[in-house]
């Protein structure tokens, strides 16, 4: 039953169903032919709504809503203005601020796409003026903006642990070294691109000349209240004060204050598009949610991830060798399918195998998450992939051949992360 269940739900995507049709269907197919264990339609009917009906799933629209509003301000210039002051006439400095630029802003928007639209929007038109290559440029965004859904407060993270029931805040406090680790890795790949195709040193020195007069503090005064977004949506958190959803609420009224008052980005008349622009792309991620825990619990019923375990058991026993078997899958997978539903989907499945193995159900969450994050650059779905080619105006095929370094580096950083699982779990004393 449960390959039957399987093969219907992979005809629907390749037929281009909706996936949150896909998989309500699919979950109806057991109750339909009266498999041994298929559920009740009323039982059906409350795991559907039991998926929508949750408090640490408020946390998303929130996050989003909170995203959204920090973006008018215009936050991404003035961090790239910061961390270029510093490192703007080193080698690949500017490349490098825009890397760090994505890491924090990360922080901020618990998003890839939104992530790469954000800074891309502001730093490509800036890099192609001081002489650096436009694919090149798209690229590199398309792929550092993988980094906004590993560096918490992340989106990814908390379907993970809906999906799961794994800690919210463990896994964001996971994602912080990894976040780290792999944006260090893009740039050691910039410096390298910069090294071999070289740089316009003196339009970079007089872009870095004019930001040091205008003065360090005067930057950091535009950016300050930007920094201090997830210094108290974080520590919040890790010190107990505030929960995750809890901090989704704080988030919403800091960027308020923040968009309203300090950088006066938005009016008051305004905010409703604001509510709404959230709603919108929160709503379809509702019917995901709600309909893959009907989906995940008649899968649970009729044994799925106990066979699907038994099955990969049967061929690979190390350890070493399942998590490679993930991670190319998830490689292949996130190239197709969008983040929320493959960790919606494959976390409840393939978690029994992972602990049976001995893996750490948080540094699975980092695995994942990780591993899908490349998918975002990857063609020939990978969101960020199109925003980062529609700012440069460009078929994103065109884009994705320059990304192939970036995306090679990132894979070396996974690899590091999956087979080093203290990188994920330091943070957490583990």
């Amino acid at each position: 039953m449960a390959g039957i269940v399987f093969f219907i739900f992979l005809l629907f995507l390749v037929m281009s169903v909706p996936i949150a049709i896909a998989m309500i269907v699919s979950t109806l197919v057991p109750l339909i032919a009266g498999a041994p264990g298929a559920s009740s339609i009323q039982t059906l009917i409350q795991n559907t709504f039991s998926g929508a009906d949750s408090t640490p799933i408020i946390a998303i629209p929130l996050f989003i809503l909170g995203g959204v509003l920090m973006a008018e301000g215009g936050i991404s210039e003035k961090l790239f203005n910061v961390f270029a002051y510093f490192v703007g006439k080193r080698r690949a400095g500017m490349p490098i601020a825009v890397i760090m630029t994505c890491l924090f802003y990360g922080a901020i928007s618990g998003s890839g796409p939104a992530t790469t639209a954000a800074v891309g929007g502001m730093t490509i038109p800036l890099l192609i003026s001081l002489g650096y290559d436009k694919r090149f440029c798209a690229a590199m965004v398309s792929v550092a903006g993988g980094l906004g859904v590993i560096i918490p407060p992340s989106i990814p993270f908390v379907l993970y642990s809906l999906a799961t029931g794994v800690s919210t805040g463990a896994l964001f406090l996971a994602g912080v070294l990894p976040g780290l680790f792999i944006g260090i890795c893009l740039m050691v790949y910039a410096v390298v691109y910069c090294t071999i195709h070289g740089e316009d040193k003196e339009k970079i020195m007089a872009n870095y000349n004019k930001l040091h007069e205008k003065g360090f503090w005067q930057l950091f005064k535009e950016s300050f209240w930007a920094f201090l977004s997830p210094v108290i949506i974080l520590g919040g958190i890790y010190t107990g004060v505030v929960t995750p959803t809890e901090a989704a609420c704080v988030s919403i009224f800091y960027a308020l204050f923040i968009a309203l008052f300090v950088y006066k980005s938005i009016k008051y008349n305004e905010l409703w598009g604001y509510f709404g622009s959230a709603v919108r792309t929160y709503a379809p991620l509702c019917f995901l949610l709600a309909f893959a825990t009907a989906f995940g619990r008649m899968l649970a019923l009729i044994k799925a991830p106990a066979m699907f375990s038994n099955f990969i058991l049967t061929y690979f026993t190390a350890q070493w060798e399942v998590l490679l078997v993930i991670v190319i899958i998830f490689y292949f997978l996130g190239m197709v399918m969008d983040t929320g539903p493959a960790i919606l989907i494959m976390a409840p499945i393939l978690l029994p195998l992972v602990t049976q193995v001995g893996v750490n159900p948080v540094h699975f969450g980092v695995i994942m998450v990780t591993n899908l994050a490349i998918g975002l650059s990857t063609p020939p779905f990978g969101l960020d992939l199109f925003v980062a080619s529609g700012l440069i105006k460009e078929k994103p095929m065109l884009v994705a051949k320059p990304a192939i370094p970036f995306i090679a580096a990132f894979t070396v950083a996974l690899l590091v992360i999956v087979y080093v699982p203290k990188i994920s779990l330091a943070l957490l004393g583990m």
